[in-house]
């Protein structure tokens, strides 16, 4: 049976369970969608009553407590909490709508926890996703509650002849004082329970579009929240304005300097050879000699710099072959793992910056003698892993690299996560939104 489509939403409008109730009632129940809202709430459920006890112990301990300032602590872990509890919700949302909900938090990637802490408590989202964690439990979770007993007693209902048979000669009572008897008696039954699936399928949806309306509203951005808006404004300026300037700088140095270099070295092989016809001269043409080699050498090293700068292998293939290019030319043996389609430009870029620093470093600092890079992409992110075997001690607090390598991330609203102790092994994450 035909099944309400994805393409039938409106964005922003009613889930599309609930757009597939109202436009196809009927294929709606032929569907997926009764299942997966059912599963929806069943979750809320199963997860909003264990919140809803934490939340009760930790604002009622926090606030007894508080006059010997132990109870700080515990409330700010009740709101510290509702933000992972937010994320999970976002991404649970994905079973009964499949338009994605935006972090309305700043990424702090890179940031120790009392930063952490200190900007999620500053912000108007953290907040919202209090409150929808104070209302998990005793609204959704309820609801949830409700629409699953009324679906487990529909689906004993249905089952009635069979109960009957099963317990012959023992009977069983639909109706007080009125016992059923006969599995044909249970058919009544039967007609009841599909009604009353019928009426939980319709139930699920548009409760499942009311929380769904509700964690938009609280769990996504807003308006209001203009710094965090005009600080993603401010990353999606600063990729491109990065990229622009890189191909300024990649197509001068190709037709500027290159050019000029392998002038300057034919120029210096022309008075090589017209110095070695006159008598005397030698040592001159020594001299051009060794410094048409030197411009020889810078031609190289120029050329190595604009191929690190965005390798043409990146543009054409793609970033698995480019990180397999940088690998076979690494002192360090390399295995690179990185099942992935071609990424938008800048992700792509971003990725290969990080992975040929994290190279760079492993083979100056580390001592590594054999370093792995694995990705994958999923759910709408890259997620890349550089590992080696080395020394480890690597603190991101300590210069430039690492940091630089975050805020770099940072601007695609990733996030790098590093584990150096010492005596090894070291691993470098990153994750990187690749949506477009």
């Amino acid at each position: 049976m035909p099944r309400p489509d994805v393409a039938d939403a409106p964005g922003g409008g009613p889930t599309v369970a609930v757009w597939g109730v109202v436009r196809r009632p009927l294929g709606f129940l032929g569907s997926w969608w009764p299942w997966r809202c059912w599963a929806y709430l069943a979750s809320g459920a199963v997860l909003g009553y264990p919140v809803l006890v934490v939340l009760v112990v930790l604002v009622g301990f926090g606030v007894v407590l508080s006059v010997v300032g132990i109870g700080l602590g515990l409330l700010l872990a009740a709101v510290a909490g509702a933000v992972p509890l937010g994320t999970l919700e976002r991404r649970r949302l994905r079973w009964v709508d499949p338009h994605p909900v935006a972090d309305p938090h700043t990424s702090l990637a890179g940031a120790g926890a009392a930063a952490w802490l200190r900007t999620r408590l500053r912000e108007r989202a953290t907040w919202r996703e209090f409150g929808y964690a104070a209302l998990l439990g005793p609204v959704f979770g309820a609801a949830g509650f409700g629409v699953i007993t009324l679906l487990a007693f529909s689906a004993i209902l249905i089952a009635t002849p069979v109960l009957v048979w099963a317990i012959a000669p023992d009977t069983v009572m639909l109706i007080p004082g009125r016992a059923v008897t006969d599995p044909v008696e249970g058919l009544a039954g039967t007609a009841v329970g599909l009604v009353g699936l019928v009426v939980t399928a319709y139930a699920g949806a548009l409760l499942s579009g009311a929380q769904v309306k509700a964690a938009r509203l609280l769990l996504g951005p807003r308006e209001e929240d203009g710094r965090v808006l005009e600080l993603t404004r401010s990353r999606v300026r600063l990729v491109d304005a990065f990229e622009a300037e890189r191909r300024r700088i990649e197509r001068d140095l190709h037709d500027g300097a290159q050019q000029q270099l392998v002038a300057l070295s034919m120029t210096l092989g022309l008075a090589e050879m017209e110095l070695r016809k006159v008598p005397g001269a030698a040592g001159a043409a020594a001299l051009v000699t060794r410094g048409r080699g030197e411009a020889k050498l810078a031609l190289e090293q120029l050329r190595d710099l604009v191929r690190g700068i965005h390798p043409q292998v990146l543009s054409d293939h793609g970033l698995a072959a480019a990180v397999a290019e940088v690998a076979l030319r690494h002192p360090v043996p390399v295995t690179v793992d990185l099942p992935v389609p071609r990424l938008p430009e800048p992700v792509e870029t971003t990725a290969y910056f990080t992975v040929t620093e994290a190279l760079a470093n492993a083979a100056k600092h580390s001592g590594a003698s054999h370093v792995g890079v694995a990705g994958r992409v999923e759910d709408g992110r890259l997620t890349l892993t550089i590992t080696d075997d080395g020394r480890g001690g690597a603190d991101p607090g300590a210069g430039a690299g690492l940091a630089g390598l975050a805020d770099r991330v940072a601007m695609l609203q990733g996030r790098l996560i590093v584990s150096s102790p010492v005596g090894g092994p070291t691993e470098l994450r990153v994750e990187v939104p690749c949506s477009e």
